[in-house]
């Protein structure tokens, strides 16, 4: 069991600049395992564009992984990813976790980029298809329904030898995809139960393509808040969620004690999930950065003595 906590961002809660460097100097230096950026390129609210701001992230640390959770591949093109993708992970020296998935068909870029949202499994299939290969081969052909490519290639190719694809989404259609094209499965507004269901579905279907999947390979994203849930910042969040998923939060939000955010992080584990990106409710410098310190001086260290990483063997002499 190899239990990894990251944090992440969806709307950018930050009132300076320098709130948000000190953020995530604070990860860096605090053993958080990665930092994650939702991806939205259309919003009333602000949020940062994944890759460029994972791209910064890797000129500021040394040590922390991240990710975009995740970035809609219907929306992008491939080639481009995928040359940003392995830029990103040769500059961070192999720290990049890239993740993918269709998109919402209520996300707000459909309408206002005119982009139908019709064939867009089929168009991230596709486009997934092509990434992996424009990483690992010398020359891509590709003659797809929605792309089609003569001799593309790109250099430098991403350090990692398997840079790792983690695919979102609960449906039929993303199990099927996490198990034909990827390494881990990132869950979004999923309760524990719901994330037991799709991680079972998927170690079946990628059975059935002769494929596996490890199983520290599994996430989930959860909003977390150290105080009451009546408390504004949190509840501002849990109103928000319910407006957009009509579920009700506190099956999904991890909002009390520190001993109430590690129970929330226990039943996610019970459900075969080992990794986590936790994200911090509340606006404000102050609130994001009391909030993360108390999770890494408080959490941290419980999910450490829970679920010890296995200790790595050590060559004989």
């Amino acid at each position: 069991m190899t239990v990894a906590i990251g944090l992440g961002l969806m709307e950018y809660p930050f009132t300076t600049t320098r709130g948000f460097w000190s953020w995530v100097d604070l990860c860096e230096a605090g053993g958080v395992d990665s930092l994650w950026q939702t991806d939205r390129v259309v919003s009333r609210e602000p949020i940062l564009e994944c890759m460029t701001s994972i791209a910064a992230m890797a000129g500021r640390t040394r040590r922390i992984k991240f990710g975009m959770n995740v970035l809609s591949l219907a929306m992008r093109d491939p080639v481009l990813v995928a040359k940003q993708c392995a830029t990103i992970d040769v500059l961070s020296e192999g720290r990049l976790l890239p993740a993918f998935g269709v998109g919402s068909p209520l996300a707000p870029e459909w309408k206002a980029l005119s982009i139908d949202t019709k064939g867009r499994g089929s168009r991230t299939d596709e486009g997934l298809e092509i990434i992996r290969r424009l990483w690992t081969e010398e020359r891509v052909d590709f003659d797809g329904r929605h792309y089609k490519l003569a001799g593309a290639s790109i250099s430098p190719r991403p350090v990692q030898a398997d840079l790792p694809i983690w695919i979102g989404g609960g449906s039929d259609a993303a199990i099927e995809r996490t198990a034909r094209f990827g390494t881990g499965w990132q869950a979004g507004p999923e309760t524990p139960d719901e994330a037991a269901r799709i991680v079972t579905a998927i170690k079946a279907a990628a059975a059935r393509h002769g494929r596996s999947i490890d199983a520290d390979h599994y996430g989930a994203g959860i909003p977390f808040y150290f105080g009451s849930p009546d408390d504004a910042p949190v509840k501002a969040s849990m109103d928000a969620y319910r407006k957009r998923t009509g579920r009700e939060p506190l099956g999904y939000f991890a909002v009390g004690t520190a001993d109430d955010i590690v129970t929330r992080i226990s039943e996610y584990v019970a459900a075969g999930v080992e990794k986590f990106v936790l994200r911090p409710s509340g606006r404000g410098d102050d609130i994001v950065l009391a909030q993360t310190r108390q999770l890494i001086e408080q959490v941290l260290p419980e999910v450490a003595r829970r679920w010890p990483k296995p200790l790595k063997a050590v060559p004989a002499a």
